[in-house]
């Protein structure tokens, strides 16, 4: 990368008398690059500007690089900061018009010409003059020459200083009111001492009562009033809205979890404390839901209930019409009730026994205690002592029945599900091992020949081993080859069978020349066959594909009933024969008849 020259034209024009600019060689650059590197690792200390702060090594070139045209004496930034002279500068926040006459200045004895015409001052015209209008004006008479006004000085604001209300606001004008009103204290407090000195009481009778007519205010801060806040020197109250020693509903239980607290209505209908182990009775708050099911809530709801069974059956009662009638009937009807199973009970228990177990201990206090030690570490590990076997289903696990060493499912053929283990396809059945892969194998293929059954046995140890890594869908795509590949060589052999039973031997020499070009001619007529077979294959699919591509999308048929399987090599070539090329010349010839 080249280069560029950042000594400015003067001090080139400056130094051409002498020796000129001095140039660095290349250990120069070397060394300059190394301290380089030394300040971006951190080893050495930072580059410091002519304002004495220091420079970020990590900046790129073309940023620290000052123009040629500033005449940088060293490393600076000053170019990338906001140079000062285009910084708009506003008034500050204490400067402001100026009011009132300048008394500083002695006032005109006579008139001034361009003053103004009625009071003469030079700051206004007359348009603008805020006096009394004179019948005769200072031009005419020459005397009582106002003093002029303050020249007020050019103010630029920001767009807040612009829209401030209180911008130019001086607190020394409100100084007034405070004095007056402390003028009416004052007045208050020698009206009070007159009023006490006119009643001629002693202090020693009145225990102190007129020094606290002095200052009624005096005790207004020591006042203990939850809530509120009064400060006597300032008068004011403030009446918070919260009690602040209140704990807030969202606080209570800080997990996301836990009960929903609606902000709109400031309600927790839940309770919060669920699920830590504290009971609703415990806390001092369990919910505005509580609140519905406790107290005469429950009551009044089980006397609703209690007067629509009664009308339901006959009885001429109403809950809000006669309420005191509706509690005499509830309260002997309970009473009854009471009596009625209390009696019932004690016939059973004295007819059967059985009384001592109704004084057993709580079913909690049975089931919780035990006398099987466990001691766990820190960590929740078993150290000493058998850990409770807790029972996580209903089902057996790891169970396998029937000899069968995989579970049923693992295995599928053909739409069916079965065992990997022997290929059986019948549930609950007994597993035959390797016999039953052999048996499923022979009924979907002949058995095959010996060569084939040398290879077979070869690769049987490398397919298994394959097949433990493949998914069951790429086993059934293998068997399905497999198949069509043997049925392809059986079908090419009867072929070769019936050529050559219909065919008469006339010499050794001659019938195996003449055998071998005829079979060879048969099988380029039946590959010409099959080929034209494809090609019109071919053509009809490509119709049938215009036909549905000319449809509505709406109404075009699903294809995903279609069987899809691997071309073979007559369907290759009738592709190759009818594919349309870009490039050829004749392809815009090719659909036309």
């Amino acid at each position: 990368m080249a280069q560029v020259s950042k000594v400015p034209v003067s001090r080139l024009i400056n130094s051409s008398n002498d020796d000129g600019p001095a140039k660095k060689n290349r250990d120069d650059y070397r060394k300059a690059k190394e301290l380089e590197e030394a300040r971006k690792a951190g080893s050495e200390a930072a580059a410091v500007d002519e304002d004495g702060k220091d420079i970020n090594p990590h900046i790129p070139e073309y940023i620290s690089s000052a123009p040629w045209y500033l005449d940088p004496k060293g490393p600076t930034l000053t170019h990338q900061r906001q140079q000062e002279e285009k910084v708009t500068k506003y008034s500050a926040i204490s400067d402001w018009y100026s009011r009132g006459v300048d008394s500083s200045k002695p006032a005109a004895t006579k008139y001034r010409k361009g003053a103004c015409e009625n009071c003469g001052a030079m700051t206004h015209k007359k348009k603008d003059c805020l006096e009394r209008p004179r019948k005769l004006g200072a031009k005419f008479t020459g005397a009582a020459i106002s003093q002029d006004e303050f020249s007020q000085p050019t103010l630029t604001h920001d767009w807040e200083m612009k829209r401030d209300r209180w911008n130019g606001y001086d607190a020394r004008e409100y100084k007034e009111v405070i004095e007056e009103h402390k003028k009416l204290e004052d007045a208050r407090r020698e009206v009070r001492k007159a009023a006490a000195a006119d009643k001629k009481a002693p202090e020693e009778d009145d225990g102190g009562s007129s020094s606290e007519e002095e200052d009624e205010d005096k005790y207004v801060d020591d006042m203990d009033m939850v809530g509120t806040k009064v400060d006597a020197a300032e008068r004011y109250t403030v009446r918070n809205l919260r009690i602040r020693e209140d704990t807030a509903k969202y606080l209570r239980n800080l997990d996301p979890n836990s009960a929903h607290y609606d902000p709109k209505t400031r309600s927790m209908r839940k309770n919060p404390y669920e699920g830590t182990g504290k009971d609703a009775e415990e806390v001092d708050y369990a919910g505005d839901n509580f609140l519905r099911v406790t107290g005469a809530t429950v009551d009044h709801a089980k006397s609703t209930m209690f007067a629509w069974e009664a009308a339901r059956k006959g009885l001429d009662v109403h809950m809000l019409a006669e309420p005191t009638k509706l509690e005499a009937l509830k309260s002997e009807f309970e009473k009854k009730k009471t009596e009625f199973t209390t009696d019932v009970s004690k016939s059973i228990l004295d007819k059967y026994g059985g009384e001592e177990h109704l004084e057993a201990p709580p079913r909690e206090l049975i089931f919780a205690q035990t006398e099987e030690y466990v001691e766990y570490s820190r960590h929740g590990k078993l150290l000493k002592g058998e850990e409770a076997n807790v029972v996580r289903s209903s089902y057996e696990e790891d169970k396998l029945v029937g000899n069968h060493t995989l579970v049923w499912g693992s295995w599928w053929s053909e739409g069916r599900w079965g065992y990997k283990c022997c290929h059986q396809t019948t549930k609950q059945s007994y597993c035959v091992g390797a016999a039953g892969k052999q048996v499923s194998q022979s009924m979907l293929t002949l058995p095959p020949s010996n060569k084939d059954k040398k290879d077979d046995e070869d690769s049987s140890s490398e397919e298994e081993e394959e097949d433990e890594q493949k998914t069951l869908k790429e086993i059934h795509n293998d068997l399905r080859s497999k198949t069509e590949k043997t049925s392809k060589k059986k079908k090419k052999k009867k072929s070769k069978r019936k050529k050559k039973k219909g065919k008469k031997v006339e010499s050794s020499s001659s019938s195996s020349s003449s055998s071998s070009s005829s079979e060879s001619e048969d099988e380029e007529e039946v590959r010409k066959k099959k080929v034209a077979a494809a090609v019109k294959k071919l053509e009809a699919s490509n119709a049938e594909a215009d036909r549905l591509m000319s449809m509505d999308e709406r109404k075009r048929p699903y294809n995903s009933m279609q069987e899809a399987k691997a071309p073979t090599e007559e369907e290759l070539e009738a592709y190759a024969l009818k594919r349309q090329r870009s490039d050829d010349p004749m392809a815009a010839f090719l659909g036309k008849k």
